[in-house]
């Protein structure tokens, strides 16, 4: 089974990665889906407390005029126990990219087309 783990970011997520800690709900117990995003949501939040991965918002200001157009999504995961920010973006022309950038220093890993 491969290491990587890829979920796209959900607004309580975004949140915490833009700003200090926020509160998470309890969950269901019944409800497994959200028992596990709410720890990916943990495990992310945490990972930016411990400085393993810069907040978003400092992220999109080293990073937002190097891509190559306007960000519509954006994705966290985590390869061989390093994680990765991946920005969906959509350029003028309507073409759409996956720009993979390091979540620590802002440097843009890959580029690709979809």
């Amino acid at each position: 089974m491969s290491n990587l783990r890829k979920r796209p970011l959900t607004a309580g997520l975004i949140l915490a990665l833009l700003a200090a800690p926020v509160s998470v709900s309890p969950v269901s117990a019944h409800d497994h889906d959200h028992d596990h995003e709410r720890h990916d949501h943990d495990e992310a939040r945490l990972a930016v407390q411990r400085g393993e991965i810069r907040p978003l918002a400092e992220l999109l200001s080293m990073v937002r005029n190097k891509l190559p157009g306007e960000i519509t999504g954006v994705e966290i995961e985590r390869h061989h126990g390093q994680w990765l920010y991946e920005f969906i973006v959509v350029d003028k022309a309507g073409r759409m990219y996956e720009v993979h950038v390091d979540p620590q220093s802002g440097e843009i890993r890959k580029t690709r087309e979809k």
